[in-house]
């Protein structure tokens, strides 16, 4: 899970026409979530089509730790036996959350507002990365918090006796922030309220109200999100099946429109209007996409896509849209390199303190492939069309989203691309390279042979 073992190079080379039907893992929000709620609720949650990722695993082993019995069944579903909110009990061990961001995130939201003590520990690109924007506000409602400098990990915090309803303006564009507040906000008495001045997605929202909390969205007179939340609710165990995380299905989606002749389809995926951004940019740049069989599963939209290869052209990419596609900007950069013309990406400053300085990664990635690109502290320049791309070995930096977009940029490149660790691909899609080469793709792990 740490990812510090010996890193496992990967090539992608340019193959035959991608063609098929694929079905892409589960919603990474929606399964945290589920096994989140599932573990605050009383009673049995049943989870179909969980992504058995080592992100989510994580995740299902803090609720285990707190005294939720989460199992699989033989037909692949997955059971939570909650404990119910107030009742958690003190973990006996370190948390290890390997490389979950988002994971650790909420879980610290929950802990923070029950009295019990947890230490958090991740690999070396979780450690890195801003824990401050979730932990600042816990500690206004009374966690105390223990941290490495820059509020890192590994954490302790010793979670409220009693937590204090708050009112919140999340400084930044995260839904992690959010719904950290929120899930804190749930053993709190009294309504926390969370203002977004720009809407993320809202998974959290439309999840807690599903398991019976007393929940509202509204806007003020500045056109902001204002999130109430009631305390100390009553959660009720659901049956929830997960669609599929269109992330994910974001790296399907580039390569058939950039390897001539594809024509795909991908089924449920889910059509959240947080989760789209990258969909809606690829058909301004000129992707075939038709979105077909739309119809509504868990309060959530979900439908199935048909992508074609396409001729695509550079575009400005509207700065607002970023939160609804920040994890999608690596694979963009790769479609924007087959595009004609300029792609500019404003907007990007969140990229720096992702899994990696994703921004940055993403530049390093397109240079070493022969791709002209420009990087300032918050923007990204793609310049497409370039001739001799591909031959270059990507630097990943523990990074999966790194990893899969360079992968699929050796899908249609002149030449072979290799990166350095396929193995972190796991993190968040583990069948990423059977259900490509089930498509047609072409990997080897012996990158001499591939190249």
């Amino acid at each position: 899970m740490s990812h510090d073992s010996a890193p496992e190079p990967l090539s992608s080379s340019k193959g035959s026409p991608l063609t098929g039907t694929i079905r892409v893992p589960g919603d990474k929000s929606i399964s945290h979530r589920s096994l989140m709620f599932g573990a605050l609720a009383v009673g049995r949650t049943t989870v179909k089509g969980l992504l058995e990722s080592e992100d989510v695993l994580a995740t299902a082993g803090a609720m285990r730790a707190v005294g939720a019995t989460i199992e699989k069944q033989s037909d692949g579903s997955y059971t939570v036996d909650g404990i119910g909110l107030g009742s958690l009990l003190e973990p006996e061990h370190v948390i290890d959350f390997g490389n979950a961001g988002t994971g650790v995130r909420l879980t610290m939201g929950i802990f923070g507002s029950h009295n019990i003590a947890a230490t958090f520990v991740g690999d070396a690109s979780l450690s890195g990365r801003p824990m401050g924007r979730v932990l600042n506000p816990l500690r206004d409602m009374g966690t105390n918090v223990i941290a490495r400098e820059g509020d890192r990990l590994p954490a302790s915090i010793r979670g409220a006796e009693q937590a204090l309803p708050i009112t919140y303006r999340v400084p930044m564009p995260s839904a992690q922030v959010k719904s950290a507040v929120l899930l804190a906000g749930l053993n709190a008495p009294g309504e926390t309220t969370v203002i977004e001045p720009i809407p993320t997605r809202d998974h959290t929202e439309k999840m807690l109200a599903g398991f019976g909390a007393e929940i509202s969205v509204s806007h003020n007179e500045n056109g902001e999100r204002v999130i109430k939340l009631k305390g100390q609710p009553e959660l009720k165990p659901q049956d929830i099946d997960v669609p599929g995380d269109p992330s994910s299905a974001g790296f399907p989606i580039v390569a058939a429109l950039i390897t001539p002749g594809s024509d795909i389809t991908i089924e449920n995926v889910l059509l959240n209007e947080h989760r789209t951004g990258l969909i809606t940019t690829l058909i301004e740049m000129g992707g075939d996409i038709e979105i077909v069989n739309r119809r509504e599963t868990g309060g959530e939209e979900v439908g199935d896509l048909r992508v074609k290869a396409s001729n695509l052209k550079g575009i400005t990419v509207p700065a607002e849209r970023a939160p609804s596609m920040i994890d999608e900007y690596p694979v963009l950069a790769v479609a924007a390199a087959f595009a004609e013309g300029d792609t500019f990406m404003p907007g990007l400053d969140e990229l720096r303190v992702k899994e990696s300085d994703r921004l940055a990664a993403v530049a390093r990635g397109l240079e070493a492939n022969n791709i002209p690109c420009v990087e300032t502290e918050d923007t990204l320049t793609v310049t497409g069309g370039a001739h001799d791309i591909g031959g270059g070995t990507v630097t990943t930096h523990l990074d999966h989203r790194i990893a899969m977009s360079f992968l699929v940029l050796g899908m249609a490149a002149h030449k072979p691309v290799t990166v350095d660790d396929g193995a972190v691909i796991a993190t968040s899609f583990p069948t990423f390279t059977s259900l490509f080469e089930k498509l047609g793709a072409r990997f080897s792990t012996n990158t001499s042979e591939a190249a």
